[in-house]
């Protein structure tokens, strides 16, 4: 059949062009190929995968041409072939009743059509994700089947305060003194929810039991604060080692600070280079106290902390209504007593909680109401009053074996923050 000049597009690849697309398709057909090739009672392997792309290609090729009812057609006889393949399978014996396989099968002969409409880069993304997606069953289903019921009702909650609250919030300033953002002030409290749940499941994967630096840095990834107040109560059970238990309320503390920067980096990415080192001092500083009363605990036994979920829905809203009442005071304080008020401001909100005043004050210096200097010290104020308030904790509610070496670690991390507060320039 003849193709009439007029229906084809001026715009179609050049040879160069077609064969790096057939060649992308077929490298990705040959990928997952390899993989499902190490499958038993497979419906396809390496051959057929390789063979799927291309025949994608070449329908989005010919869809270029003759418009876009050759594609439709072409995965009308893609879903025949599949469907007849099966029904001889079945035949001959029993047939596999998951449809991983087909679904592969489906998105790399969705793949192989985009590779001809010049998405290569997107193609390589969505193959590689369907070979590890393939190559992950085991490890996927044992992780469903050890996420329990509770667990599942958290990550709801995150899908519900991220996906489904998040996106209806309005996305500008509004209220006193022009600082408060609805939405911004929800994906801060989406952002601490998440962090807080993907580390308590990496605990639970990982085994989060196994020895005081990860239950140290998973509680500083969850709550230091809840954490210290856990350890103190529990160096007075009988047997408790309080050194041990001393050391993970030092990692927890030093992690907080990791904590912090990441904050920064995601809440004012434009201003790094001015707010992070005196910051990324005092974590190594901090990080050097605990490993050193880590090692002195090595010999004397390890405990560690029994996690559980770390957020609820109320948690979240009490957190973003903190983070707004953070902002206000922020911002009166800046407004009438200048930057003296500020480091009132922070140090109390930084008492019980870090992440409120990091991410509010990184948002003001984002939207250029705070100069840099003043941020980065409100937060470190903010951090050396939240030290301040553990030790007040291990003080009140551990045992005096605990209470020596954890006041002995939080206290030299209290100097080495006033030193960097009077020092830096």
């Amino acid at each position: 059949m003849t193709v009439p000049t007029s229906s084809i597009p001026t715009s179609l690849p050049d040879t160069a062009e077609l064969l790096q697309s057939l060649a992308t398709a077929l490298g990705l057909g040959l990928l997952v190929g390899l993989q499902r090739e190490w499958v038993q009672n497979r419906v396809a392997g390496i051959r057929t995968f390789a063979l799927l792309s291309l025949f994608g290609a070449l329908s989005g090729l010919l869809g270029l041409i003759y418009g876009g009812w050759v594609i439709a057609a072409a995965l009308i006889a893609f879903v025949s072939i599949v469907i007849l393949g099966n029904l001889a399978e079945m035949k001959g014996k029993e047939s596999d009743s998951g449809l991983t396989t087909e679904m592969a099968m489906l998105v790399m002969f969705t793949t192989g059509i985009i590779t001809m409409h010049g998405e290569r880069l997107i193609a390589v993304i969505i193959a590689g994700t369907v070979m590890v997606l393939l190559q992950s069953k085991k490890p996927l289903h044992n992780m469903v089947r050890r996420i329990g019921e509770h667990d599942l009702r958290e990550i709801a909650r995150l899908v519900l305060a991220g996906l489904v609250i998040l996106p209806a919030l309005p996305n500008r300033e509004m209220g006193y003194l022009g600082v408060l953002n609805p939405f911004a002030i929800w994906l801060m409290v989406v952002l601490i929810v998440g962090i807080s749940l993907a580390a308590y499941l990496t605990g639970k994967f990982m085994g989060g039991t196994k020895g005081a630096a990860l239950a140290g840095i998973l509680g500083g990834l969850i709550s230091s604060t809840a954490t210290t107040a856990s350890l103190a109560r529990r160096s007075r059970v009988a047997g408790a080692c309080g050194i041990s238990l001393a050391a993970i309320t030092l990692i927890a503390s030093a992690i907080v600070f990791v904590r912090v920067i990441v904050e920064v980096a995601i809440a004012a990415p434009a201003h790094l280079e001015a707010m992070l080192p005196p910051l990324i001092a005092m974590m190594f500083w901090f990080g050097l106290v605990a490993a050193i009363t880590h090692r002195l605990s090595e010999k004397q036994g390890q405990h560690a902390v029994d996690e559980q979920p770390p957020s609820e829905l109320k948690s979240a809203v009490v957190f973003g209504l903190l983070y707004a009442v953070v902002l206000l005071i922020v911002a009166a304080a800046r407004e009438h007593f200048g930057d003296s008020g500020l480091y009132v401001a922070a140090a109390i909100s930084g008492l019980t909680d870090m992440d409120a005043i990091t991410l509010s004050t990184s948002r003001l210096v984002s939207t250029a109401n705070l100069d840099t200097t003043t941020a980065w010290r409100m937060i470190l104020l903010g951090g050396m009053a939240n030290v301040v308030f553990k030790m007040g904790l291990v003080a009140v509610l551990g045992a005096r074996a605990f209470i020596k070496p954890a006041l002995i670690g939080l206290g030299a991390a209290l100097l080495g923050g006033a030193a960097i507060l009077a020092l830096w320039p």
